[in-house]
């Protein structure tokens, strides 16, 4: 249910937020599904490459929308376990969303522009940030469902946990937004509408791919945005009735939730200067410290 539901509502979430934008700026703004479009747009042009590039160029957006994929396969949906899942998957589910980024960045170096090089630069250093604090969002997560597996965590998190946990769950969904943020390339982090390349961050690395190339490059970043937006979904959203149907209608509406939040700040809030970036980071990585220390502790068997 989550891998077809992230390949066809991803752009549409999107086109959501660019919505949201556009409302609360007063414009007239793209259609909703513009996105959808751009992709079947992109995807029947070729490709250009240059002969300095190796295949590494070519191989990233595609392995970058492979690992989008694969992460969508270990995220559960409604209250039902994911395509893949095992004790421990949280841990591949942070590893696969780091390959993505390690071809992207291999990609954007390949071609030499220097551009590309300082996105990468810039995305590596915001990696190193956002990975461990990604991870100790997954590890509190763990600790209040006493389990290791995403789709256990998920069928965990009721209003039991919410009652027994409130204050190390506030905490790790607050740490989990701004990872999506910075994951993404969302105000205050970046701004994916910038047309000026010394303030690029995602959008410089990608400024040599075109055609089918780029249609990967957009739909794994729209497919990262929904899994990052899904899984913070599934925390904030304590809806748990045991039916398939009404709990992935309630994951959804708060997936869609998550979408006019994004819009609404990215409306409302000016980017950061990249010198401030690292104090917003490592105040993102105390919360999600704080809220694996809330946590409740592990059962411990006799």
């Amino acid at each position: 249910m989550q891998l077809l539901a992230g390949l066809l509502f991803a752009p549409l979430l999107v086109g959501l937020v660019r919505r949201t934008k556009a409302i609360a700026a007063g414009r007239r703004g793209d259609p909703l599904l513009q996105v959808y479009a751009d992709l079947f747009k992109l995807a029947r042009k070729g490709a250009v490459y240059s002969r300095t590039t190796t295949w590494l160029f070519r191989a990233g957006p595609a392995l970058g929308l492979a690992c989008a994929l694969a992460a969508l396969t270990l995220l559960p949906m409604g209250g039902t376990s994911a395509l893949v899942a095992f004790p421990g998957d949280l841990l591949l589910l942070v590893g696969v969303l780091a390959l993505g980024r390690l071809a992207m960045l291999l990609a954007a170096l390949d071609t030499g522009s220097a551009f590309a090089g300082m996105g990468a630069s810039r995305e590596a250093w915001f990696g190193t940030w956002t990975e461990p604090a990604l991870l100790l969002c997954l590890a509190a997560l763990a600790r209040v469902a006493h389990d290791s597996s995403v789709s256990a965590v998920q069928r965990a998190l009721g209003p039991a946990a919410w009652s027994a946990s409130s204050g190390a769950l506030a905490l790790t969904a607050a740490s989990l937004f701004g990872v999506l943020l910075a994951e993404n390339a969302r105000i205050p982090f970046d701004d994916p509408t910038t047309h000026l390349e010394l303030t690029m961050v995602h959008e410089a690395m990608v400024l040599d791919h075109g055609g089918v190339d780029l249609a990967m490059v957009e739909l794994a970043a729209a497919l990262k945005l929904w899994v990052f937006a899904s899984l913070l979904a599934s925390v904030i959203v304590p809806v748990r009735t045991g039916v398939a149907g009404i709990d992935g209608l309630a994951q959804l509406a708060g997936v869609a939730a998550v979408g006019l939040a994004l819009g609404a700040i990215e409306s409302t809030t000016a980017r950061l200067r990249l010198a401030r970036v690292p104090q917003l980071l490592i105040g993102i990585g105390v919360l999600a410290v704080l809220g694996v220390m809330l946590g409740a502790a592990p059962e411990v068997g006799p």
